[in-house]
Formats: structure tokens, C-alpha cells, sequence
């Protein structure tokens, strides 16, 4: 029987594997740790390959792949997005990914990420708001309680000092269920009726909601001045939440923007209209709020190279523990230009 080596065993993380990891590290230490791992990313953001997700679309929902390198190591996530699934009992989101070493072409991790999706999508938000919302913010308008929800609500509370979630949903049990599932975080979680409700006195208003549809989660006369806007469901063309004059009056940061402008809330927006990469602002190279007056806009879809810092960051993280198994998927026979021996003498045995 053939027995692969050591270099052809490939850590696989599970998701019973990540549960465990993050149970095991604390959910609040972990975002902490992913999101400075991301921030790490961002401050050498030219050394990565950058390409919008190449997408396959249709009626009920869209697969796509996101890739990126940094010449090092080379990682994809590969993930869905049909907003229908809830009616079925499915997933809204699913995703695996795999992070490869550039030298060998040999992957070094193979891990689920549905969950580390929502776990990377909550760091990067509550990253960009520490960079971007008004000082001292403390109230945070959570308008979406899907599955996202409570990952960006504890997210904002150990990376922003938010103290209070205020929650709205169109379904009242996501709402309870998001409220039941927050009620021993440390957060004062707040069950409002209408999203004016949730957004009255908050610093911070989070928008993730799942239709896909040119909807209008946010009305203009809902912002007033001074908030900071993280908007995280308009993620596909087609699919936005906020009126577009809310953009007008807003200074608006963005990943990546040639995929931001197809699939974010500024595909609204002129071609050219002028937006703000995230980046920059982490490494001074522009500015992010510069008053208390002005609006602030995350303009998240999701990039890549979010991606590849949380499966490096997993993949540090596994190290020494017993959170993964080793998966025999690579071929390794003991020629490497005999792989037909391999299989023909397997078929003796």
C-alpha cells in the first residue's frame, strides 16, 4: 500500500476543526489577532497580485473564485452566494479555500471558510472603522441579523469599544435570534422595529442584509452628519442597500476598485467618481476622517487579499495543535516521473 510522505500530507482544517480553534482561542481574541494580520496585509499592499473575483452568475445566485500571491504564497477562496438557500435550509454563503507555497506550487493548507468568511469579513470591518469612525464611538446600528450579524457586532465591541448594538431585521426571529445569541457577549443589545429606530444616536451604522436587489436599506434623510457607514450586503451587481445620495455626501473608502465598482455600492456612481482605497489610509498615504461632520463610507464587497491573510493567519495558528487533519490528495510516488508505476503496482496490491 502506498504510504505518502510527510510533503505530500496536506493540513485540512474542518469545521468542526475551526469551531474548536476559535472556542479554543476566545471568538474575541481571534477577530483582534485576523484583523491585525489583515491590517499587516494592507500596509504591503503592492506586493500582491490584484484581480477582480472572476464570477459565474445566474438568476438565483453567483459562485465565485477569488485568487491572489504575494510571491511567496498563492491562496483562493472559492465561494457562493445565493440569497434563496435560507428557504431550503441551506447556506446563504459557503466557501473553502487553499493556500499554495509559489516555490513548488505545493498547497501548504486546505480549510473550510464559511466560517472564517464571516470572521474575516467582521475584522475587516471593524479595521477599517477604527481608521474611519468618529473617535470614541460607542452605538452601533446593525441593520441585517443574518448570519453575518453577531460576528460584526463582537467584531466592533473588542476592536471599536462599541458598547451598544442596536438591531433591526424585515424578520423578526433573525432579530431575536441575534439578540438570543449576543445576550452574554458584554454588548447592551438593543431589539429595534424599523432601521430610523436602530439608527437613532449610533456612531457606527452596519447594513448586511442578503436580497439580491437594487434596494434601499438606507434613505438620505436617515444619515445625518458625522456617522460612519459600514456596508457590507451590496457585494454583487445588482445588490446595494443605500440610496445614492447618501454617496454624494459621503467620503467613501473602498478595497479594491475595479471589483468595488461592479459590485458595490458605487456602481451607482460614475466610472470615475473618486473613492479612497482603504489601504492608503492605513499606510497615511491619504486621509481617512478628517472632521466631525463628515460621512464616512466602507464600501465592502470583499477582497482577495482578506482571504489570504486570514488562511495564513489559520494556518500559524494550527501549528503545534490538533485542530487539523492531513489530507493524502497530492500524488507522490517515490519517482516523480513515474507516476504510472504508482498507480500500476497499487492495482497489485
Amino acid at each position: 500500500m502506498h504510504k505518502p510522505s510527510n510533503k505530500a500530507l496536506v493540513p485540512f482544517v474542518s469545521v468542526d476543526n475551526m469551531m474548536a480553534l476559535v472556542n479554543y482561542i476566545g471568538i474575541e481574541k481571534f477577530l483582534i489577532d485576523l484583523s491585525s494580520e489583515i491590517e499587516a496585509d494592507f500596509k504591503r499592499w503592492s506586493l500582491f497580485d490584484k484581480t477582480p473575483r472572476v464570477a459565474s452568475h445566474s438568476d438565483v445566485g453567483v459562485i465565485e473564485l477569488m485568487p491572489t500571491s504575494d510571491g511567496e504564497m498563492y491562496g483562493f477562496k472559492y465561494v457562493n452566494g445565493h440569497p434563496k438557500n435560507t428557504k431550503v435550509g441551506l447556506q446563504t454563503v459557503t466557501a473553502f479555500g487553499l493556500l499554495a507555497e509559489v516555490k513548488t506550487g505545493y498547497p501548504k493548507l486546505l480549510s473550510e471558510m464559511t466560517l472564517l468568511t464571516a470572521l474575516r469579513t467582521a475584522a475587516t470591518s471593524a479595521l477599517a472603522a477604527k481608521y474611519l469612525a468618529p473617535k470614541n464611538s460607542k452605538i452601533m446600528a446593525m441593520i441585517g441579523n443574518g448570519a453575518q450579524s453577531e460576528f460584526q457586532c463582537i467584531a466592533f465591541k473588542a476592536i471599536c469599544g462599541i458598547k451598544q448594538v442596536r438591531l433591526y431585521d424585515i424578520d423578526a426571529n433573525a432579530t431575536s435570534k441575534t439578540f438570543v445569541n449576543l445576550s452574554n457577549c458584554g454588548l447592551d443589545v438593543v431589539k429595534c422595529i424599523s432601521a430610523q429606530e436602530a439608527i437613532l444616536n449610533s456612531d457606527i451604522i452596519s447594513t448586511c442584509t442578503a436580497d439580491k436587489q437594487l434596494a434601499t436599506i438606507l434613505t438620505d434623510n436617515m444619515v445625518g452628519a458625522g456617522v460612519h457607514i459600514n456596508a457590507i450586503g451590496g457585494d454583487c451587481p445588482g445588490k446595494t442597500e443605500l440610496h445614492k445620495n447618501i454617496l454624494l455626501r459621503s467620503s467613501i473608502f473602498v478595497e479594491y476598485p475595479p471589483q468595488t465598482r461592479i459590485e458595490g455600492e458605487i456602481q451607482q456612481l460614475e466610472k470615475n467618481y473618486p473613492v479612497t482605497e482603504l489601504w492608503e489610509v492605513m499606510t497615511q498615504k491619504s486621509k481617512g476622517r478628517i472632521n466631525d461632520s463628515q460621512i464616512t463610507l466602507f464600501d465592502s464587497v470583499g477582497f482577495a487579499i482578506e482571504d489570504f491573510s486570514a488562511l495564513k493567519f489559520l494556518l500559524k495558528k494550527i501549528n503545534n495543535t490538533s485542530f487539523f487533519e492531513k489530507l493524502d490528495m497530492l500524488a507522490d510516488p517515490d519517482d516523480p516521473r513515474d507516476l504510472f508505476g504508482m498507480l500500476h503496482r497499487a492495482k497489485k496490491v
